[in-house]
């Protein structure tokens, strides 16, 4: 399925409006033209069952960009949502040069597990076959989730290519590999509720093996994309704790991950301006390293000096 327009219009609501965090590469940390960041509204990329799956494109300033996208997935307890939840989180990283794609997926409502998995695929499989149209480099897709679409981006970022997850949403001979994965305060497992009742994301009567089957924790493993994790401590929904386990497996994997905490702040903080932008700018920095221009770091020499040279490409 190729892409549609329907004409863009000017992106609304807060945008970086300049540096957020000392020491990051000057490029980064200069504010962007945000006037002529542009959303495309409301584009079919796929099927979820009978069902149209819609999303709008966010682009990035003229001479920001950085030929690269991000699919943003919702949050909302995998009961509600939708991508009109997102600007305020979408705008400030598409401001620093990315194509953002905030894309719908089937709540449980409508299907079960794996059904939003499906169209996470889907979306995944119809930006890299319209990378050309969208100005990416088709190898340069990540996903960026929040919530419940944390959950979602964790667990595409583990089953990437597998066959019982892709479904048949669209452009299936196009590969689900992704570049990186970002998750704001994720659920990273799946389990039965405290009556021994299946969670909501699971048809009723689902056994334990079926909830193991649906948690992102089970499939960490080296193949597992450059992760980024962002966590609120007074996060009284989804504790933190989630994703300080989550990191753990990422490292003994070997993973390249990080995971960024934030002292006082509940469960969707980044629905205040300064986190959304401090947590674009930590996200495009990541990116930066590990995708975008991949290197690394000598080590400390001897006696806790630091090895001289710059950074080795990777």
């Amino acid at each position: 399925m190729k892409i549609s327009r329907r004409g863009f219009v000017k992106a609304t609501g807060a945008i970086v409006a300049g540096p957020v965090l000392a020491g990051l590469p000057s490029a980064m940390a200069q504010a962007p033209n945000n006037a002529d960041l542009r959303v495309e509204k409301d584009i079919v990329f796929g099927k979820g069952g009978d069902m149209d799956l819609h999303c709008d494109i966010y682009r990035p300033p003229p001479g920001t960009e950085k030929h690269m996208a991000l699919i943003h997935l919702y949050g909302g307890g995998f009961r509600g949502g939708s991508i009109a939840d997102l600007p305020d989180k979408v705008t400030p990283v598409t401001a620093l040069g990315y194509v953002s794609i905030a894309a719908q997926y089937r709540l449980t409502g409508v299907a079960k597990f794996p059904a939003m998995l499906h169209d996470v695929k889907t979306a995944i499989r119809w930006a890299r076959a319209n990378a050309s149209s969208l100005g990416i480099d088709p190898k340069r897709v990540a996903v960026v989730g929040y919530s419940a679409g944390g959950y979602l981006a964790l667990a595409a970022a583990g089953t990437m290519n597998r066959p019982e997850f892709e479904g048949e949403g669209g452009n299936p001979n196009v590969a689900s590999e992704l570049a990186a994965c970002v998750a704001f305060y994720p659920r990273t497992e799946i389990g039965l509720d405290a009556k021994g009742e299946a969670h909501i994301l699971l048809p009723p009567g689902s056994d334990a093996a079926a909830h193991r089957a649906a948690s992102p924790t089970t499939y960490v493993s080296a193949a597992f994309p450059p992760t980024i994790l962002y966590h609120g401590l007074a996060d009284m929904n989804i504790p933190p704790e989630s994703s300080v386990h989550f990191l753990q497996l990422l490292r003994d994997a070997k993973v390249p991950s990080e995971l960024h905490t934030f002292d006082g702040v509940p469960h969707e903080f980044d629905t205040h301006p300064e986190f959304a932008r401090a947590t674009a700018e930590l996200t495009d920095f990541f990116l930066d390293r590990h995708v975008l221009h991949p290197r690394t770091y000598p080590p400390f020499g001897p006696g806790g000096g630091r090895g001289r040279g710059s950074a080795a490409a990777g």
